[in-house]
C-alpha cells in the first residue's frame, strides 16, 4: 500500500496539470515543488520564468479552452509576429494551422498562469507542497508492479505507485531517476543535458515609450547574434512594459566569430557578451538613434523574478519516451518537449501533464508514450525540422530566409505559410520548401525521439 497514488515532482505547467488531471480522475495526487520567491507572486511557486506567449493553434495542442483562463492571466491579444534580419524583415499574421482562436495568439503573465494551474489542481483535490524539495527517488520494480520512494528535503519519505517527473529543463531529479533504468554504458545526462544543446535565456522588463510600444506583435531579431537558434525578442507585457530578452547557447568561443558579421558583437570583445550587455547593445542598435536608452527604456524593478530581470536555462534536446512499464512518465521541459526555438513550451507541457495525470490515475500509464506522440508529435516535428535547417545559419542566410518567407506570404492571404504553391512564388522558395519537407520526412515514425522506451533496462 503506497502513501499516494500519483506523486509529481515539479509544480510548473506540466506538474500542476498532471496533478489536476489525476485528482480529477479520482486519484490521490500530490505535487512537490521546491518553490522560488518572485517579486510578482505572494507565495512560493515554480520558477515561472518565460517570455510567455501562446500562438492560436497552441490552445488545441495544449488541450486548453481559452475561456477557462482567468482574465488577469491574458495580457494582450496578438495580431502578428515580426521577424527582423540584419537587412530584411517580414510580418507573419497567421500560423496557417487550423484552430478556433480569433487572434494570432496572446501574451500572458506566466506566474499568474502557473498560480491558476496550481489553484485548479488543488480545487480538484490534489495537494501542492510548495517549499518541498525531492532529494532522491528509489524505484522498486518487479513482476508484481512498481513502487517509488521519494526522499524529501525535510527527511520524510513518501511512497507512490505512479511517478510523474515535471522538473523542467534542469531535470535534476529526472536524470537521477532514469539513470538506474538505463544500461550501464548510458547516462541520462548524456541525452538530456549535452552541452551543445543547452541555452541560457535572459530577459529584462523595460518600460517603452508610447510611440514604439506595440501591444499586438511579437518581435524577433534573427541573425544579429551568433549561436544556433540565438536571437533577441520583444514581447508586450502589462501597460507599456515589454519583456526584452534573448537566448544564447552555453560555451560559445568569441574567437569562432567575426564581429563584422554580427550586429551585436564588437571588435574589442574578448568573450561572448553577457545577457545584460547584449540587451543594452540591442536596444541601442534598434532605438538608440531616437532615444537615450537608460531614461526612455528603464528597467521596471517590480516585474519579473527579481529586480525586473530573469535568467533561466533552456534545453533544445529532442524529446524522450518514458519508462512507462516502471510507472514513470516524464513530461514537459523535463522530457525535452519545449521548442527548439525556445519561444515557449507551455502548450506541450500542459498537454503532456494532462495525459500523464489521467493515465496514471486510471492505471493506464503504459499508453502514455503513444498518447503524447499523437498529441504533440506534429508540433515537435515542425520545430525540430526547422531547427535542423537553420542550425548553421549566418546573417546572410537569415536575410535570405526572411525575404523568401515574405514573398511566400505575399503570394496568398490564407492557408499554410509553408506550402509548395507559395514556395513557387519566391526566388529560392522551392529550395527552402524542399529542405523543410526533407527534414520533416526524416523525422517520421517518431524519429525525433532521443531516447526510446526500448532503451530502458526494465
Amino acid at each position: 500500500m503506497t502513501d499516494v497514488d500519483v506523486a509529481v515532482v515539479g509544480g510548473g505547467p506540466a506538474g500542476s496539470t498532471a496533478a489536476y488531471a489525476a485528482a480529477d480522475a479520482g486519484a490521490d495526487a500530490v505535487v512537490y515543488e521546491k518553490g522560488v520567491p518572485r517579486s510578482d507572486r505572494d507565495r512560493l511557486g515554480p520558477d515561472s520564468t518565460d517570455a510567455a506567449g501562446f500562438l492560436d493553434y497552441w490552445l488545441d495542442v495544449a488541450g486548453l479552452d481559452v475561456a477557462d483562463i482567468p482574465d488577469d492571466v491574458i495580457e494582450h491579444d496578438l495580431a502578428d509576429a515580426e521577424f527582423i534580419g540584419p537587412t530584411e524583415r517580414v510580418t507573419v499574421d497567421r500560423t496557417g494551422i487550423d484552430n478556433d482562436y480569433d487572434a494570432f495568439g496572446f501574451t500572458f503573465h506566466r506566474a499568474r498562469f502557473d498560480d491558476w494551474l496550481r489553484d485548479r489542481a488543488e480545487a480538484a483535490g490534489a495537494r501542492y507542497e510548495a517549499g518541498t524539495t525531492v532529494k532522491t527517488v528509489d524505484s522498486h520494480i518487479d513482476g508484481d508492479g512498481h513502487e517509488h520512494t521519494l526522499h524529501l528535503g525535510g527527511g520524510e519519505t513518501v511512497t507512490t505507485e505512479y511517478l510523474v517527473l515535471a522538473d523542467g529543463p534542469q531535470r535534476q531529479i529526472t536524470m537521477r531517476v532514469l539513470d538506474p533504468l538505463l544500461p550501464a554504458d548510458t547516462q541520462a545526462s548524456t541525452v538530456l543535458s549535452p552541452p551543445d544543446a543547452n541555452h541560457i535565456a535572459y530577459q529584462e522588463y523595460r518600460q517603452f515609450p508610447d510611440d514604439v510600444f506595440d501591444d499586438a506583435s511579437l518581435k524577433f531579431w534573427w541573425g544579429w547574434m551568433p549561436g544556433e537558434t540565438a536571437y533577441p525578442w520583444v514581447f508586450p507585457n502589462q501597460g507599456n512594459v515589454a519583456r526584452v530578452g534573448l537566448t544564447m547557447p552555453i560555451g560559445l568561443d568569441i574567437a569562432d566569430f567575426d564581429p563584422d558579421d554580427w550586429r551585436l558583437l564588437r571588435a574589442d570583445d574578448d568573450k561572448i557578451p553577457s545577457g545584460s550587455e547584449y540587451i543594452r547593445r540591442f536596444l541601442t542598435e534598434v532605438y538608440g538613434d531616437e532615444y537615450d536608452i537608460d531614461t526612455a527604456f528603464p528597467i521596471v524593478d517590480d516585474h519579473g523574478k527579481a529586480g525586473g530581470t530573469e535568467t533561466y536555462p533552456i534545453s533544445s534536446t529532442q524529446p524522450i519516451e518514458s519508462p512507462v512499464e516502471a510507472g514513470i512518465a516524464v513530461t514537459g521541459g523535463a522530457m525535452g518537449a519545449t521548442s527548439a526555438f525556445h519561444e515557449g513550451g507551455d502548450h506541450v507541457a500542459h498537454r503532456t501533464g494532462l495525459l500523464a495525470g489521467r493515465l496514471a490515475a486510471t492505471e493506464s500509464l503504459e499508453e502514455y508514450n503513444d498518447a503524447w506522440h499523437d498529441a504533440i508529435g506534429d508540433e515537435v516535428k515542425r520545430n525540430v525540422a526547422m531547427a535542423n535547417i537553420v542550425g548553421s545559419f549566418g546573417p546572410d542566410d537569415w536575410d535570405d530566409t526572411i525575404r523568401i518567407t515574405r514573398s511566400m506570404l505575399d503570394a496568398t492571404d490564407t492557408g499554410s505559410v509553408i506550402s509548395k504553391s507559395s514556395a513557387r512564388s519566391a526566388a529560392g522558395g522551392l529550395k527552402l520548401y524542399g529542405k523543410y519537407r526533407k527534414a520533416k520526412f526524416g523525422l517520421r515514425n517518431g524519429r525525433y525521439v532521443s531516447l526510446h522506451a526500448s532503451d530502458y533496462s526494465l
